[in-house]
Parts: structure tokens; C-alpha cells; sequence
């Protein structure tokens, strides 16, 4: 094996790693609960888990997902969040120029993204813990590793840009700018869903969370992420309404009630209002999408006006 598929495996062990951090993490941040101390335990019967059973992945493969002292079943989303993490951290390397700063700045990215999309699935929380240390992470990688939503196309061996501007200035500016426009973006349609429906739209978690997407992707891919997370969660929505108005029908129909198509409607149109989609599971999962395509997206559509 070669140094670079040496450097490719470590990422994905790592990756396996960092993972089974990120199930405490996901675990015990919404519960306020140290992620330090103490020890990881069974949450049913409070048993101390052995070193042997907390290898990632394997531990739960081979112990058929099921605590080895009271049996209590044990969700698949720990398994998936390692190997997720590990594959996130492997194509971040092999996505990025390998042992680079870029794939560094990936690789933090895709483990906070994980941490938040599956927290906020399970919780509906998104813990400062996590996005605050994020927005100043991503702000930070921007001074050394350019963005590429609008640097690409100007970038050169040197320092200084046209306009006497440094590379770094500009790259900086582009992760501020995203910051302010993510987290402007989000709150602002949130608060307008407040003043139209009087009940909250939109958690300040995902205020947070597209902050921290901003300044690690810049201004352009902040836009990307908010309209295609806009468009999945709308067809998500869609199809659980749709869902809700079927089980609601076939109900109705039962007790051969003749206006079952329109109270089965009325009922499900009731209890979407009422509904929390998580949306910062969209908004996380389309920030890993423009983590790898995003520029190319962006490139493509602005040639389009050319």
C-alpha cells in the first residue's frame, strides 16, 4: 500500500472513530449531559459497555444490535452514524487533494453536519455546541483555504487578487457574507411564517446551523443549500401529507362515510399544521451535497446567462 491509500484508510478508521464520538455526542448534548464523563452505559440497564463492545461497527454487528446484559435493543442509527462519518471523512480526503487543508476543513465540516442532521432528526435540536464552534471554525478556514463559489475563476499562484485585494481578504469576505446571508435568510422567513400563521416555523437552531453553513461554504452555495433543502423538505412534506390522507381515506371509507375524500383531506391537512419537520435535517444534508458539487452547480447555472 502506497502512502496516499495509507493516508485514505487512516481517514476512514478515523472517520469510524470520530463517529462513535458523535453517538454520545448526539445523545447527550439535547440532554444537557457532559460528553466527557462518565463513562458510555446502556441507557436501559445503566451497565458500564466494555471497551470490547464499543468498537465501531463491529461491536453492534456482532452483538446483533442488542446490549450483551439486559438485551435491550440497540438503535441501527450508531452503526450508521460511523459508518457514515467514516465515509464522509474518506471522500473528503479523496475529494479534497488528500492530506491537504482542504480536505481538513472537510472533514470538520462533515463531522458537524452529522452530529446536528442526526440530533436534530431524534431531538429536533441543534446544539450551540456544535454550531457556535462551527460558524468560527468555518470563518477560520476561510483565511486559509480559498472558497470557491466566486475565488475559482480569479485564483492564482499570487497572494494579491485584481483590485489589490489578497486572496484571503476576499475568501474571508465570501464566508462573512454567507454567515450573514444564511442566517438572515432563514430567520427572516421564519419570523414571516410567525407573523402570517401565529406558531413558530422555523427553530433559531437552524438560524445557527445555516450560519455555520454559510462561513464554511461561502455566500453563493449558501443560496444552493436553502433552495434545494426548500425543495426536499417541500416534497418531503408533501409526501407525508399525501400518506396521512391515505391512511385518513381508507378510515372513512370503512365506516362508508360519503364525504370521506373531503374530511379525509380536512384531517390531514389538520395534522400537517401541527407537524415538526425537522428541517435542519435537509439543510445539513444538502450542506454535504454542496460540499462536493455545490461550485460545479453554481458554475453551470451562471453559464447558462453567458
Amino acid at each position: 500500500m502506497d502512502l496516499y491509500g495509507f493516508f485514505a484508510a487512516a481517514a476512514f478508521l478515523f472517520g469510524l472513530l470520530f463517529g462513535s464520538f458523535l453517538n454520545v455526542c448526539i445523545y447527550r448534548l439535547p440532554r444537557g449531559l457532559s460528553i466527557v464523563s462518565p463513562r458510555s452505559a446502556c441507557p436501559q440497564c445503566h451497565a458500564l459497555i466494555a471497551a470490547y463492545d464499543n468498537i465501531p461497527i463491529l461491536s453492534w454487528l456482532l452483538l446483533r444490535g442488542h446490549c450483551r446484559h439486559c438485551k435491550a435493543p440497540i438503535s441501527s442509527r450508531y452503526a450508521a452514524v460511523e459508518l457514515l462519518t467514516g465515509a464522509m471523512f474518506l471522500a473528503s480526503y479523496l475529494g479534497f487533494g488528500g492530506p491537504t487543508l482542504a480536505s481538513l476543513k472537510a472533514i470538520v465540516f462533515s463531522f458537524l453536519v452529522i452530529g446536528l442532521v442526526f440530533t436534530d432528526a431524534e431531538t429536533h435540536l441543534l446544539p450551540d455546541a456544535l454550531t457556535l464552534p462551527g460558524i468560527v471554525l468555518g470563518l477560520g478556514f476561510s483565511i486559509f483555504v480559498p472558497l470557491g463559489s466566486i475565488l475559482e475563476q480569479h485564483f492564482t499562484s499570487s497572494s494579491v487578487l485584481a483590485g489589490g485585494f489578497s486572496w484571503q481578504f476576499l475568501s474571508f469576505a465570501d464566508s462573512l457574507l454567507g454567515t450573514a446571508i444564511g442566517a438572515g435568510l432563514i430567520y427572516g422567513v421564519g419570523e414571516a411564517y410567525f407573523r402570517l400563521r401565529g406558531i413558530e416555523g422555523m427553530g433559531f437552531g437552524d438560524v445557527k446551523l445555516m450560519a455555520m453553513v454559510g462561513a464554511f461554504l461561502g455566500a453563493g452555495q449558501s443560496l444552493f443549500v436553502l433552495f434545494g433543502a426548500s425543495t426536499v423538505g417541500a416534497v418531503y412534506g408533501i409526501a407525508v401529507l399525501m400518506q396521512v390522507r391515505g391512511k385518513r381515506l381508507r378510515r372513512y371509507a370503512r365506516v362508508q362515510r360519503p364525504d370521506a375524500a373531503a374530511r379525509a383531506w380536512q384531517s390531514a391537512s389538520l395534522a400537517m399544521q401541527y407537524m415538526e419537520i425537522p428541517f435542519g435535517v435537509f439543510l445539513g444534508g444538502m450542506a454535504l451535497v454542496a460540499m462536493f458539487f455545490g461550485t460545479s452547480v453554481l458554475h453551470w447555472y451562471l453559464g447558462l446567462f453567458r
